[in-house]
């Protein structure tokens, strides 16, 4: 068994590798296949942070929606934590060195640092189960370093109920933009991405249903959800139909379909702090203010998950007639 040539290797390092692998020898086992094995271990161990990262990410492209092609799940390590760190070993990754990366953003952009803190634990976790021997308490431990974030969460501006009819009467231009907004405004159980990307065949009795793979949370769990459309909103189903594109009711100047940030920019233009996203807390408030709705009818409406998992099992219904009544309620009010 050769242990190194000079001058690389000296007479000392020579008879201390001489000592460990008899040691080994009358343990029984064969020295040359143990130092084999511990090269390839060692090998196994380099792998880089960015191609675990990239590997752990297509892994689980199946439960994300559209196969993560929006970029949600890999961003907040690709920008935060990979250009520091996606060129070291991740079996050498410690708490320091996530510290140091993190620290810039810890209290100042607190969501995405949570998100890219939480990233990286997947990430280390994909690596274990390659094998690797990775410190599967390294993010538990920087965040000990880091200590509590400083941040105070900040709600969607809304427009008051009350004022919802008068902004709902200026979008009266008839453009795609306005359509889909005022569309939005009545249809308050849907996020901006079903309805841009809202098809005619989508809607089949004056239900417009919108698959799980569209909805907030994981797509393999999202029941698909069906949404009443009042007369009001039909009548915005017919106005759009002319300037459809490719199937799309909402699309854009230019190709497939209007941005997330059009209807944003627009209430943005007119000197508003409210979000197309606050015409749910608009919806809420008016509902819990203006109306006598049971809870589980207007938490219905905004595809919100009430009571237990057992509650749940036997509570079969989606309230589709209720909700029916209640937006086609919501819809005159709104439209004066």
């Amino acid at each position: 068994m050769g242990l190194g040539s000079l001058p690389i290797t000296t007479l000392k390092d020579a008879r201390n590798q001489a000592d460990k692998w008899r040691a080994v020898a009358r343990k029984g086992n064969d020295p040359i296949k143990v130092r084999e094995c511990e090269r390839r271990d060692a090998q196994r161990n380099m792998h880089l942070l960015q191609d675990i990262a990239v590997d752990c990410y297509e892994a689980r492209k199946a439960e994300l929606k559209g196969d993560g092609q929006a970029g949600r799940w890999f961003s907040p390590i690709e920008l935060h934590i990979l250009p520091k760190l996606g060129r070291i070993p991740i079996a050498e990754i410690d708490q320091r060195d996530i510290r140091d990366t993190l620290a810039p953003i810890w209290h100042s952009k607190a969501a995405t640092a949570k998100k890219a803190m939480n990233r990286l634990a997947i990430c280390i976790r994909h690596g274990a189960a390659l094998g690797l021997d990775v410190d599967m308490q390294a993010t538990e431990k920087a965040k000990a370093l880091l200590g509590a974030q400083r941040h105070k969460v900040k709600h969607t501006a809304f427009v008051p109920w009350e004022e919802v009819p008068d902004f709902y009467a200026s979008l009266n231009e008839g453009t795609t933009t306005h359509l889909a907004l005022r569309f939005l405004i009545l249809t308050v159980g849907t996020r901006s991405r079903p309805l841009r990307f809202l098809c005619e065949d989508d809607i089949e009795n004056h239900v417009w249903t919108i698959t799980g793979d569209k909805m907030k949370g994981r797509k393999d769990k999202t029941p698909d959800f069906r949404v009443p459309l009042s007369r009001q909103a039909m009548e915005i189903i017919e106005q759009a139909k002319p300037t459809a594109r490719n199937g799309f009711l909402f699309p854009s100047y230019r190709k497939g379909v209007i941005s997330d940030a059009t209807m944003s920019r627009l209430m943005e233009r007119r000197g508003m702090d409210a979000r197309p996203h606050g015409f749910r807390s608009s919806f809420r408030t008016w509902c819990a203010e203006a109306t006598d709705t049971p809870r589980e009818i207007a938490e219905a409406c905004l595809a919100h998950i009430t009571g237990g998992a057992v509650e749940r099992a036997y509570r079969r219904t989606d309230y589709l007639e209720q909700r029916r009544a209640l937006m086609q309620r919501w819809a005159d009010f709104v439209d004066g």
